[in-house]
């Protein structure tokens, strides 16, 4: 029996930036950590590199005077909601003051207890303690400090009311409601930040009357020479510069498949590609969500669609065998591997596997693999990830 299952190495690069040929960089860094650590590339291998160095190649950047400009002449400026925006300084704060020189007064409507990913504004477990019901009550921003006092962010210390507020321009004002058409009282045009609840909330909205954008809408294409993203606009973008950000990349599918293409060319195997970008996990600690961006893969070859069909071993080593052990379980299991259906879902045997994309498993190892800090591998090669436990 082969012993070694997933691989999963990061692989340094040089310091990409605007213009560099991520086709041959890309290739170049997989071929030389094959050469430097004595390991062959096989089929169905995957080569995984960040959306952050996908953007910087691109130069898909755009600075606060470019947002402001789409977001007047989008909203018309005025009086402006923003409403449900996360608590991040690196993937909010640049785009806050952004959409501030956008507008003449902006009113900020904050979730609570906590933002979209799970950032805390205060404990839930303070709600019960103050008798608060988080899906009727809402605070004006004196309210809530009169309710709950001031309480600083656990990892960052700060207090993103007062933060957030100094960012939205003079006139600025706060209030705290989960409730989206609670911001109508205040003005009818809208500009709603949440990521993956953006469509339903846009929608509520709309048919409340309001004039109702999402971040999506803005910086679709280029606005006064800048990047631009016509899917997901303002969504997946980071804090570059203290005047810029860099967006999510675009055109990633055309990259992916050559990086295919020229591996195929180098290596003779057929290796799957893909960007990744946040891994959906969940801190167990913090309750934050690894999930600020829009999706956790923008492109990929086909060959990393769909799910996993797996069976799940533990309950068939506990069920299936009966009292097999050592080379007769093995070889019983392998058996009941490799005559497993093509399509498992609601198969009691597959119960308990992860029903998740194939993309969004394996956007998580990269994530993790690479991390956010200064480990130096935005690349990821992932080996054996297709292989199991009856493969020889």
């Amino acid at each position: 029996m082969k012993t070694i299952g997933t691989i999963s190495r990061g692989i340094k690069a040089p310091i990409i930036k605007k213009g560099d040929d991520l086709v041959s960089v890309v290739v170049d860094s997989v071929l030389a950590a094959s050469e430097e650590g004595k390991f062959d590339l096989q089929d169905r291998d995957v080569v995984a590199m960040t959306e952050a160095i996908v953007g910087r190649a691109q130069g898909n950047y755009a600075t606060l005077d470019q947002i402001a400009a789409d977001v007047r002449a989008k909203t018309g400026g005025g009086t402006v909601g923003l409403i449900f925006p996360i608590l991040s300084r690196n993937r909010f704060s640049m785009l806050l003051k952004g959409i501030a020189r956008g507008v003449d007064k902006l009113i900020i409507q904050l979730s609570f207890p906590s933002d979209e990913v799970g950032n805390p504004l205060i404990p839930i477990d303070v709600l019960d303690e103050k008798g608060v019901n988080p899906y009727t009550d809402t605070f004006t921003e004196q309210q809530f400090y009169d309710t709950f006092g001031k309480i600083l962010h656990p990892f960052t210390g700060l207090d993103y009311i007062e933060l957030y507020k100094q960012m939205g321009g003079e006139g600025c004002e706060i209030i705290l409601a989960n409730n989206p058409k609670e911001i109508l009282r205040y003005t009818d045009v809208v500009i709603n930040a949440d990521i993956h609840t953006r469509n339903r909330t846009k929608r509520i909205l709309q048919q409340a009357g309001a004039k109702a954008f999402t971040l999506a809408d803005f910086l679709t294409e280029s606005v006064d020479g800048s990047g631009y993203n016509p899917q997901y606009g303002l969504y997946g973008s980071n804090l570059a510069t203290d005047t810029s950000v860099k967006l999510f990349p675009r055109d990633g599918q055309p990259l992916v498949d050559a990086i295919q293409a020229e591996l195929l060319r180098r290596t003779g195997k057929q290796i799957e590609v893909m960007i990744y970008g946040d891994g959906a996990f969940k801190d167990p600690v913090g309750g934050i969500w690894e999930l600020a961006d829009p999706v956790v893969s923008p492109a990929h070859t086909q060959g990393l669609l769909g799910q996993p069909n797996e069976l799940k071993l533990k309950y068939l080593a506990d069920n299936a065998l009966g009292d097999l052990s050592g080379q007769e379980a093995a070889d019983a299991m392998k058996s009941l591997i490799r005559q497993k259906k093509s399509n498992l879902v609601a198969d009691m045997a597959s119960q308990g596997t992860t029903p998740r994309r194939l993309t969004d498993l394996l956007g998580s190892l990269c994530d993790l693999t690479s991390g956010s800090g200064d480990k130096g591998t935005p690349i990821i090669l992932i080996q054996n990830y297709f292989t199991n436990y009856a493969s020889e």
